[in-house]
């Protein structure tokens, strides 16, 4: 019997592992749009970094739309078809375009993830398309509130460029199971939070700022990742504020981070915060 009973194991344990192989054999690549290019960045250098970041870790293939654009009013011809996130699965927006203030083609872009079209956004995507009285709490509804919607919090600024304290607080978030704290380099930016709407934070970012007048040291603090369930379809959105400098960019832990994030949006993260069958690298 016991003899038997081994047989079975073993044969279900090769079954299985035929299963998974077979799936890391034929699952077809997460595609992935970035949109990238604008002011304040070498976008020229950080579009090759998370292109080939992520796609050393995981099942997918990162196509680059690129806008050589210095300044803040970066438009990409993607933007201007009518069904131009179709053929993707996931967006990833890290483009730099607070200039950028036509409402007809802002909601071009929202309309891709108002239908369900998952997104990914990364640091000075929460300063683009911003108009009015952006620095004040937007009205929700109104027309310069949309981005904000879509990205599930509002930013207006950031402090100096100094090192981030950076506390993966929420431990139940397979994006951030088992990730641990760390300290940037000394030339990162705080994104501020001016409007938190319906979101699930995850992680929470910090910088000691000297007071200019009193040159006392106070501890700055603000949401620097988060998940957002947007619009009538509860469209998968992720988004941190953490990355302006090449060196973040290119550090495994932040490109580990967006991974997951990645994964998560498109719903093939597993609960213990690794890809599910067929969407890992071997």
């Amino acid at each position: 019997m016991l003899s038997l009973y081994k047989k079975t194991l073993a044969v279900c344990l090769i079954a299985f592992c035929a299963v998974t192989c077979l799936a890391e054999q034929t699952t077809k690549p997460i595609k992935v749009l970035l949109v990238i290019g604008g002011c304040c960045h070498d976008y020229a250098t950080q579009k090759d970094l998370l292109k080939n970041g992520i796609e050393a870790r995981i099942n997918a293939t990162v196509e680059i739309a690129y806008n050589d654009t210095k300044g803040t009013k970066p438009i990409f011809e993607a933007y201007q078809k009518p069904n131009w996130a179709d053929a993707y699965d996931v967006i990833i927006h890290d483009e730099c375009a607070a200039d950028v203030t036509e409402p007809a083609y802002v909601e071009n872009i929202l309309k891709a993830h108002h239908d369900g079209k998952p997104a990914v956004n990364l640091h000075c995507a929460m300063h683009s398309y911003r108009w009015g009285n952006y620095k004040e709490p937007v009205t929700e509804g109104a027309d310069n509130a949309h981005w904000f919607e879509m990205i599930g919090l509002q930013s207006s600024g950031h402090g100096p460029k100094l090192a981030l304290d950076i506390s993966f607080f929420n431990q139940e978030s397979p994006i951030t199971k088992g990730l641990t704290d760390w300290t940037t380099i000394p030339n990162e930016e705080l994104y501020n939070n001016v409007k938190i709407f319906q979101i699930t934070p995850l992680v929470r970012g910090s910088q000691m700022v000297k007071d200019k007048k009193t040159g006392v040291e106070n501890k700055v603090e603000a949401i620097i990742a988060w998940t957002n369930l947007y619009g009538p379809n509860k469209t998968r959105i992720f988004s941190t504020t953490l990355g302006h400098d090449n060196k973040t960019v290119a550090d495994d832990r932040y490109l580990d981070f967006i991974t997951r994030g990645l994964l998560w949006s498109v719903n093939r993260l597993g609960p213990d915060g690794k890809p599910e069958a067929g969407y890992g690298k071997k």
